[in-house]
């Protein structure tokens, strides 16, 4: 597999709206869990006349320590890369507080996901004032944000490049602490992998994610993901060489040594990889659409 040259040191405290770069601020808040790390990063965009991107999970005691660290200032805009319910409930009660216009992709693109297994589920009630179109701006005083739909994680995924910083900020799309979730209907493996490409071929070299660290070198580390994937797409083909034709079989194998209760999320990310084998032909199966409990093979065709 790829080494994949993972970042985990973030220095930060729970509460605190810290900067962490030039015009660029976060707030963490305290929802770690084995899919959002330390927590949910909310930034800040500018200085007077802000935005806000990734508001986090539904938290009346969060937005009002934000907005109080925030006295004297103006939230002018709110920002959401996707509609997990990590990222974007507690809009609506910054948008209330604040009376700040919402901006993203659109609304939640796919069925809801399990929140046992798979990340923090779906936001299905988020839709935002202005829906984005790649490369569009959003602009204030000092900061002008751009734009860019990277789907993947899910269909409606939104990265911002911070152009006075010439940084990204990259949602779940491209994390430094782990590898991104894909998981079907609405993760989509092989858009995943060309807004990855779009991203290397992109100027910025470093992304701050919703969680985790900053990234530096991003170039570098997409090299890595993409190969990452690239490895995963050989094992899943590897194991039904050896006739091991369902994921269930496939899971313990492809992921020896995680806990068998990151299955249920491996075992989506599996599926996404053999969904996009299907759609190339490289693998055939026996439904449509093919499902976690369903039967594949390689195409005989």
């Amino acid at each position: 597999m790829a080494n994949i040259p993972f970042v985990q040191d973030m220095s930060f405290t729970y509460g605190h709206l810290a900067e962490v770069a030039p015009g660029l601020r976060r707030l963490v808040v305290e929802n770690p869990s084995r899919f959002t790390f330390h927590g949910t990063g909310i930034y800040v965009v500018g200085t007077g006349e802000v935005a806000v991107v990734d508001p986090g999970p539904k938290s009346r005691s969060t937005i009002q320590t934000l907005l109080a660290a925030l006295k004297g200032e103006t939230v002018s805009s709110i920002l959401v890369t996707h509609t997990h319910l990590d990222h974007s409930p507690a809009a609506a009660e910054l948008q209330e507080l604040t009376g700040a216009p919402t901006f993203g992709f659109g609304p939640h693109g796919g069925g809801m996901v399990d929140r046992d297994t798979v990340e923090e589920g779906a936001d299905h009630s988020f839709d935002p004032d202005h829906r984005l179109e790649d490369g569009e701006a959003i602009g204030g005083k000092n900061w002008t944000l751009h734009a860019v739909h990277t789907p993947g994680h899910t269909s409606n995924h939104m990265c911002y490049a911070f152009q006075e910083l010439n940084a990204l900020l990259s949602g779940d799309h491209v994390m430094g602490w782990s590898t991104t979730v894909v998981s079907p209907p609405d993760g989509n493996m092989a858009d995943y992998m060309a807004s990855l490409e779009k991203l290397r071929d992109r100027p910025e070299e470093t992304y701050w994610p919703t969680h985790g660290p900053a990234i530096h070198g991003a170039h570098s580390f997409i090299d890595h993901l993409y190969e990452h994937r690239l490895d995963r797409e050989r094992q899943v083909l590897a194991c039904l060489t050896d006739g091991l034709t369902t994921i269930d079989r496939m899971v313990p194998r492809m992921y020896a040594g995680i806990p068998t209760e990151l299955y249920p999320a491996a075992a989506r990310s599996v599926l996404a990889h053999l969904l996009k084998l299907v759609t190339e032909g490289l693998v055939a199966t026996d439904e449509t659409p093919p499902a976690v409990t369903s039967r594949f093979e390689i195409n005989p065709a």
